[in-house]
């Protein structure tokens, strides 16, 4: 090897490689010096740390990262920044590729089939006077309530309309009421009443009147309509040997207008209520047995006939089972499909009201910062006007209007984002013109005045893009507050309405305490969920402010 190699500085000269090595050097001697070279050069490349001082044209100098690289390095280096990114993504896929995978519909309603006792009849004991008009006669309420006046004044006539009537006993608590010009009979009252036997509608008022009478006086025949009648002790009324009609005190009504309640069932059932029994069977003329359930009702002094049936009703409040992982609600829905759909609307309202507030706020920031002066001061007045408007009154007042006006759901969503994003852009503003007042004055903005450039584009593409970061992080930061808010407005009614579902309006289902105990599937999932993205969002805002600020060591 010669001198002059010897003496050159290993410092100074590049890395050996094989292409370089002199020919005078054995090719083992080369090969060695080459592998050497090659481990320094890895071992440079994968320890940051080292010590070494490298000249600017050596291949191992350290690389330095871009400011994008920088933020997002130091970002993700917060553990619980990421932890809190890890929860926003997994609730967008919940949310939105959830509720796209889902089977069900948002609004789809689920049935079950359950026993349920129905009201099949009602029993009433008179204890007061019933009427019936005379053929081609109107007995007015008015004129029954004259009549009431003057039976409990123990009067004998009274006066209605111009007409005078006077009535008189014929049966224990059954009266003919008369009018006085023509002493022709108009009306009767009576505690007992005649219905046909078939269940049918009532019988002429001259069989009604005539079978009272012969029930209460002692010939048990009369003739109504050319036909003999006659009747039992029992109250019976017969025709020849057919029974068509009774006098009963008991008014047995079915529920349904198309039930027919035969006289053997009302007799068997109020024989069963006199006998103080709250269970009922009844054997129809099938040979099926059919069995009731009698209630008494205190406040109507009156009996219920209750049926059991099977009945296709709403799955409401269903418990958690294989396909409903999460249960039903009050509708009867899946609530897994509702949380899916509810957190897309929580999430868009939250983005779409951030939006409108930056965009609002950074124009009016930007316009303010920039210009000073009158501007400045205009537009900071309107700041500290929209500062003192009472936000939550004037929206549950638009909130209460838009009910009182039948407003359609999707059209009330979005007038809740425009009203949302139009109240909260003055802290943006604010935020945005005290950054550009320290940056206006900068060298940068000073070559761009004398370069020429036109005002909006000094603001916007050379201001603005410098106050990104801290939007960024009150963006993040204020996405949390706006979703709480949509779900306080739509837990009290003022946001979000059915069908369409969101965290908040989920949550509204639990407006009792029954419910808050019995039925914790419909609140605590939505209240987990509510309590995560908020949480979320808040821990990706508080590591973006620190990955941000230049002073966090690298």
């Amino acid at each position: 090897m010669s001198d002059d190699m010897k003496n050159v500085n290993a410092t100074d000269r590049p890395p050996l490689r094989a292409q370089n090595v002199p020919q005078n050097i054995t090719r083992r001697h080369a090969e060695k010096i080459t592998e050497e070279a090659r481990k320094d050069s890895s071992a440079s490349a994968g320890d940051s740390g080292d010590d070494k001082q490298y000249s600017l044209n050596d291949d191992r100098r350290v690389r330095t990262l871009s400011p994008g690289a920088m933020v997002a390095k130091r970002f993700f280096r917060n553990r619980v920044a990421v932890t809190g990114m890890i929860i926003l993504v997994a609730m967008f896929i919940f949310s939105f590729i959830g509720g796209a995978i889902t089977p069900y519909k948002e609004d789809q309603l689920f049935y079950r089939i359950e026993e349920q006792n129905k009201q099949y009849a009602s029993v009433v004991e008179n204890g007061e006077f019933r009427y019936a008009s005379a053929d081609g006669e109107n007995f007015s309420s008015l004129a029954q309530s004259k009549f009431m006046l003057s039976y409990i004044n123990q009067k004998d006539t009274f006066e209605s309309g111009g007409e005078e009537y006077f009535y008189t006993e014929e049966g224990d608590h059954f009266y003919g009421i008369y009018r006085a010009s023509d002493m022709k009979l108009v009306a009767l009252a009576a505690y007992d009443v005649v219905a046909s036997s078939d269940g049918s509608s009532k019988p002429p008022f001259e069989i009604q009147y005539n079978a009272l009478r012969a029930f209460y006086g002692e010939e048990k025949t009369f003739e109504a309509g050319g036909e003999s009648y006659s009747v039992e002790e029992d109250g019976a009324v017969l025709k020849g040997t057919q029974e068509v009609a009774y006098v009963s005190r008991f008014v047995v009504q079915a529920v349904m207008p198309d039930v027919t309640l035969s006289r053997q069932f009302k007799d068997e059932l109020i024989a069963d209520i006199q006998a103080g029994k709250s269970e009922f069977n009844f054997t129809d003329a099938d040979g099926v047995m059919h069995t009731y359930t009698v209630k008494f009702e205190a406040s109507k002094n009156a009996w219920s006939v209750l049926q059991s049936t099977k009945t296709r009703v709403y799955d409401t409040y269903g418990a958690p089972s294989r396909e409903h992982p999460l249960g039903t609600d009050r509708n009867g829905m899946d609530m897994i499909t509702r949380l899916m759909y509810g957190g897309r609307v929580s999430l868009y309202i939250g983005f779409i009201v951030i939006i409108i507030e930056t965009s609002i706020g950074v124009i009016m920031g930007g316009i303010s910062g920039y210009f000073g002066g009158w501007v400045d001061m205009l537009i900071m007045r309107i700041v500290d006007i929209f500062y003192c408007i009472p936000s939550m009154p004037i929206i549950i007042i638009l909130g209460a209007t838009m009910d009182a006006m039948k407003v359609d759901p999707q059209i009330r969503m979005i007038y809740l984002m425009l009203i949302l994003g139009f109240l909260g852009w003055p802290g943006i503003a604010r935020m945005v013109r005290g950054q550009i007042l320290s940056l206006r004055e900068q060298e940068f903005m000073t070559a761009t005045e004398a370069t020429g450039i036109r005002v909006s584009r000094r603001i916007f593409k050379h201001l603005i893009p410098n106050v990104i970061p801290q939007l960024i992080v009150i963006m993040t930061m204020s996405l949390g507050d706006t979703i709480l808010m949509e779900a306080t407005l739509s837990f009290l009614g003022l946001g979000v309405k059915f069908p369409f579902a969101s965290w908040g309006n989920i949550i509204n289902d639990v407006n009792d305490t029954f419910v808050l105990t019995n039925y914790w599937f419909i609140w605590i999932p939505a209240g987990i969920c509510l309590l995560l993205t908020v949480l979320a969002f808040n821990l990706v805002g508080d590591g973006l402010r620190d990955a941000f600020d230049p002073k966090m060591k690298r």
